[in-house]
């Protein structure tokens, strides 16, 4: 089965100040890390942002098709790139066999593992579901989850009545939700699916890294 990673870093990082997809945990920018822990277990790594956004990285930037719209907008522009003809904008119907997976995370989950990855890549590989992620108990975690890529004309054609919200979009396709039964065993210290957004949090980060106490 091929496994196609993508990292979402088209946010404004409102809340952050500053751009947290470049701001350094224990030497390596949050997008270096993401883009390490996907490419680990990925077929290929690219990263959703803005045209022109980055540059000089080790992966690819696929510009985000619809900037400043959120993650959804993220999202399908990543199931898009996978259902594109070699060497052609056209989209064409995706083959189950061909391409099959995009592991979307994103770029603010510090504590994340390769261990749970390969769960989750295990668990979409048995499924029969379009989408499938974790809920935390801060619910659903629509940006660290694994698509198959035939999703990707359902939730094209949601993005264009005009909803935003990613976890309204993912009703339209099959879903399987990993309740903490599933997940807990990857996260001694409750923090997974942490997400860094403001500066507190990187330092809180920062702090847990430094002491060893993941």
């Amino acid at each position: 089965m091929m496994f196609h990673g993508f990292v979402q870093a088209g946010g404004g990082s409102t809340r952050f100040g500053m751009d947290k997809a470049l701001v350094k945990l224990a030497g390596k920018s949050m997008l270096q890390r993401t883009g390490e822990l996907l490419a680990g277990v990925c077929q290929d790594v690219r990263i959703v942002a803005p045209a022109g956004k980055y540059g000089g990285l080790r992966w690819a930037v696929l510009a985000d098709g619809w900037p400043g719209q959120g993650p959804l907008g993220g999202i399908v522009t990543a199931l898009n790139a996978l259902r594109l003809r070699p060497d052609s904008d056209e989209l064409q119907l995706i083959d189950d066999g061909t391409y099959p997976f995009a592991i979307i995370l994103s770029c603010d989950m510090p504590f994340l593992t390769t261990e749970f990855l390969r769960f989750l890549m295990e668990r979409a590989i048995n499924s029969e579901a379009q989408v499938v992620m974790p809920e935390s108990s801060n619910g659903l975690e629509p940006l660290c989850a694994c698509w198959r890529a035939r999703a990707a004309a359902a939730i094209q054609a949601v993005f264009d009545t005009g909803i935003r919200k990613v976890t309204e979009a993912m009703k339209h396709v099959a879903m399987e939700v990993l309740d903490e039964s599933a997940w807990k065993r990857f996260d001694s210290h409750g923090r997974l699916f942490w997400n860094m957004n403001t500066p507190q949090d990187y330092e809180e980060a920062c702090r847990i890294l430094e002491t060893g106490n993941r």
